[in-house]
């Protein structure tokens, strides 16, 4: 898919195009159209012109004054040996490893057309020329300019979203790749100046991305405790997504401080653990050894579905629902508490005859009913749907509130004697949002997605000391959010301007 919006394209002082907006997509051919033959010769120009310059999605000629001083992940206290292993990695998988090469660009440009044949799948290759790829690439940024990823999210196998630094510009990058690896699609979109200054503006680009809602701007007392400055239905349950996995950390981090499970226990990857969408462990040989501190780092990082798995079944469904009584009045909701496993085999095998029958059960008969069928269900046998599938009645649930304590308790939690790999873990990540790393040493990150449902959740600290939480929920029974580039910068912004106003609330 090649995506233009509000594109100018210039060639010294003439201007071929001017605030061109289209979108191309796959397998079809698209064009302007002209009545006469000098205006369908200008107008093929014009769109030639155009696809140079937006092949690769929408492009800023300069970078928004608002988006410097992008944060790399939180570092504060952490040994330099453990910094460099935080750093945002681009994920082990087929999409990860063209993330990993786009990365690197900068110091090839241009390409050869026999590289970029080996990286970009034939269909995409159709439409886009060598030559009108490479001026494309170097327009994102200016000769020789420094490439970091800032962060990650969606992460899948074949597809990604990534937050991308080019010299001073921020881009959100989303990537998709074929069954053969082969880049499909590459769309970058600039984070444009739209960070809210209101809390009205807040709520306004809220309500713009999902029909439900919830938000939650908190301070953080010394004690731990939520105080709300500004929220919307923030006691409402909503779906999570893989935000489920803030009580599957605090189960270890309990088991961990009651002597039952250590950070340096080895777990074996095993191939009846794996489960589908699992961005690092997928493809990690069975038999492969990994430290509980390792596999929590991954579930947070990269939000690994096997690595939650593996971490519910180290600590039992028992203790995570346990916790998840202790930091949610909504917990009645999540019991039994499902595995990424099982939640997909409720939503992608048998849809919807085996999730009407797991819905009309009671709560201890759901839970006879996991054991007995559900978790005998092979992976290859669930069939992924692009449209949302029972987020109202088959997920995790919680409100903003409730994840504001799951913050505050993860805070406390690790402040306590061996327990300080929390924070390790919750920093691996920022998620891409706009704060300076000066302003905001300590940023902790987890946010969710699955076909209309898309979660974002911070706690954050400032260099004043004080310490913040912003929630933010979005779900749409009808569409898959998660899926709108637009939605996740719109969301990511929404957080910046939280913290903005919030920080600015405790100093005046």
């Amino acid at each position: 898919m090649i995506e233009a919006q509000h594109l100018t394209k210039r060639y010294r002082s003439t201007t071929a195009v001017d605030e061109v907006s289209f979108v191309v997509q796959p397998r079809r051919v698209t064009g302007p159209m002209a009545a006469t033959g000098r205006a369908r010769r200008a107008a093929a120009l014009a769109t030639a012109a155009a696809l140079a310059a937006a092949t690769l999605g929408t492009f800023a000629a300069a970078p928004a004054p608002a988006l410097a001083g992008v944060p790399a992940p939180a570092t504060e206290g952490v040994p330099a040996t453990v910094r460099q292993a935080m750093a945002v990695r681009p994920p082990q998988s087929p999409a990860g490893k063209q993330l990993a090469w786009i990365l690197t660009l900068a110091s090839k440009l241009p390409l050869s057309t026999k590289e970029i044949q080996a990286h970009f799948d034939s269909a995409f290759l159709d439409q886009v020329s060598p030559a009108e790829l490479n001026q494309a690439l170097e327009q994102l940024g200016p000769p020789g300019s420094a490439v970091a990823l800032r962060g990650l999210s969606q992460v899948q196998p074949t597809s990604l979203v990534a937050v991308v630094q080019i010299g001073p510009a921020r881009y959100l990058l989303q990537l998709g790749v074929d069954g053969a690896g082969l880049i499909t699609t590459l769309l970058f979109r600039p984070t444009e100046d739209t960070v809210p200054t209101s809390w009205s503006q807040v709520d306004r680009q809220l309500a713009g991305i999902a029909p439900g809602t919830s938000l939650l701007a908190a301070r953080v007392s010394p004690n731990g405790t939520c105080t709300p400055v500004h929220t919307i239905d923030a006691g409402t349950p909503r779906p999570l997504g893989s935000m489920f996995k803030l009580f599957v950390l605090g189960a270890v981090a309990n088991a961990i401080k009651d002597h039952q499970v250590s950070w340096d226990e080895e777990l074996t990857v095993t191939a009846a653990v794996k489960v589908g969408s699992s961005e690092a462990l997928q493809d990690v040989a069975p038999g492969t050894k990994l430290t509980v501190e390792q596999v929590a780092l991954k579930m947070i990082e990269v939000s690994d579905n096997t690595a939650a798995d593996m971490l519910i079944k180290l600590v039992g469904r028992t203790a995570v629902e346990a916790q998840v009584r202790q930091w949610s009045s909504h917990a009645s909701l999540d019991m039994p508490f499902l595995t990424v496993a099982e939640l997909f085999t409720l939503k992608y095998h048998d849809f919807p005859a085996m999730a009407d029958h797991y819905l009309a059960l009671s709560p201890a008969q759901r839970a006879a009913y996991l054991t007995t069928t559900v978790d005998k269900v092979p992976a290859s046998a669930e069939q992924p749907a692009p449209l949302p599938h029972d987020i109202g009645s088959i997920e995790w649930f919680a409100s903003a509130q409730d994840l504001c304590h799951a913050f505050t308790g993860l805070a406390a939690l690790q402040a306590e004697p061996g327990l300080n790999p929390i924070s390790t873990v919750l920093s691996a990540n920022n998620g891409g949002v706009g704060l300076s790393a000066t302003t905001w040493p300590r940023i902790w990150f987890k946010g969710g997605s699955e076909p209309g449902v898309l979660t974002l959740g911070y706690l954050a600290r400032d260099n004043a000391g004080g310490t913040f939480v912003v929630i933010v929920l979005t779900e749409d029974q009808a569409q898959p959010v998660q899926e709108s580039l637009a939605a996740e910068v719109q969301g990511l912004n929404v957080v910046t301007g939280a913290f903005n106003l919030l920080r600015a609330a405790t100093k005046g």
